[in-house]
Order: C-alpha cells, then structure tokens, then sequence
C-alpha cells in the first residue's frame, strides 16, 4: 500500500516512515507542506494519507475535508502529538477514517491503518469508556451553557485548556503553532462570549457551563 505523510515536523515524518516501512507492504512518502498535497495526489496514487492535526496554513481536518472533494476513496488518519481528549469530538464529526495519536508505538500505528483501510477505526479504552459518560452529562454539563446561546469552536477549547494548564500566550502560541498575536484575537472572543476580563475567569466559568472538562 502506498501511504503519504503530511507534516511539518521533518524528524517525525522521517521517524514514521522508518517504522511503518518495517512493514514489507507499506511504502511511505513524506511530504512537509501542506500546500503541496493536492498536486502530488495527482501524480501519484495514495491509499492512505496521515495528516498533523495542526499545521501552518491549513489544519489536518481542514485538509481532510478538502482532499475528500476530489478524492473520496482516500483513506484520511488524522495523526496528532495532541491530547486526543480535547479534540475527540472534531475528529469523530469529521469526514475522516479515524487517528492515531504520535505517542503510539509502531504496532498501534500499523494497526490504526490497517484498521482504516477495512473501513473500522481503532478507539483507545480511556476514550471509548468516555463516550457513555459524555453522553450522558450533555444535559447536565450543557443545559445552562445552551440556555445562553453560548459555545466554543475548537481552537478556543484548546486554548483554554493550555491555559488550564498554566502555560503563557506565547507558550500557548507555540504549542497550538499559532502567531501569539492570534492566540491574544482568540482569548479577546472567549473573554466577550463569557463576559468575562481575564483567562482565570475565562476558564473557570467555561468549566461551570461544561464547554471545557475540567479534568
């Protein structure tokens, strides 16, 4: 099978490719822009891709969402050094064939893509025991936050909880690959949403309204 990587780490793309072409039936290609992966579909043929879930200029699902258009039988894993936690529900909501978190070893990753392409999608327990919990708290987490007309995009749940985590706007910056003038743009619209005038404030009342875990 032939597999693209999309990612502007090189060391993890070069380490990727390593692994999985320890597998006699797996080619790999590696490729860090983004911008690049429409043309190369074109030349060559993918049965899978892994795509960074966060990178400059367009995101992995973003990315996802636009290859499907003009590639629909391609297999689309979203590959992210991410807590799969915070964008669990994204990723299932996407047009994708599942994720792989980069912490893997190289059986879970092989696995992952075998798995996509026989069309299942392998789910980690802590997350697949979430999913009942989740379900069952959205009227008790959302009710209020849903009375209010109040939500927050993804981009805002990840910030807030690199903030929960104590990490400056610029470390957030850095974290998320985003301009620090951006994560500051961000921050202003959650303050405005919440009516609120600082991050602590911010997170804590996100939290009371469940638009952000509070583990």
């Amino acid at each position: 099978m032939n597999i693209l990587i999309v990612d502007d780490h090189p060391a993890v793309g070069a380490g990727t490719k390593s692994m999985l072409e320890q597998e006699e039936d797996m080619k790999v290609d590696v490729i860090h822009e983004n911008g690049c992966v429409e043309s190369l579909l074109e030349k060559k043929d993918y049965d899978i891709l892994l795509l960074d879930l966060y990178m400059p200029g367009i995101n992995g699902i973003e990315l996802a969402k636009s290859v499907r258009k003009t590639h629909p039988d391609i297999k689309l894993l979203i590959y992210t050094g991410f807590d799969l936690n915070t964008h669990f529900n994204m990723l299932v909501e996407a047009d994708i064939n599942g994720f792989v978190s980069k912490t893997a070893t190289s059986e879970q990753l092989v696995t992952a893509i075998r798995s996509a392409l026989r069309d299942e999608v392998v789910i980690p327990l802590h997350l697949f025991k979430q999913l009942r919990r989740s379900e069952a708290s959205v009227s008790e987490t959302s009710e209020s936050a849903a009375a209010k007309g109040l939500s927050l995009n993804e981009k805002e749940q990840s910030i807030l909880k690199e903030v929960a985590s104590g990490f400056t706007n610029r470390e957030i910056a850095q974290t998320l690959h985003m301009s620090q003038r951006s994560v500051e743009y961000t921050l202003t619209g959650i303050f405005n949403k919440l009516n609120v005038r600082s991050r602590t404030e911010a997170l804590f009342k996100a939290q009371e309204f469940g638009l952000v875990s509070k583990s």
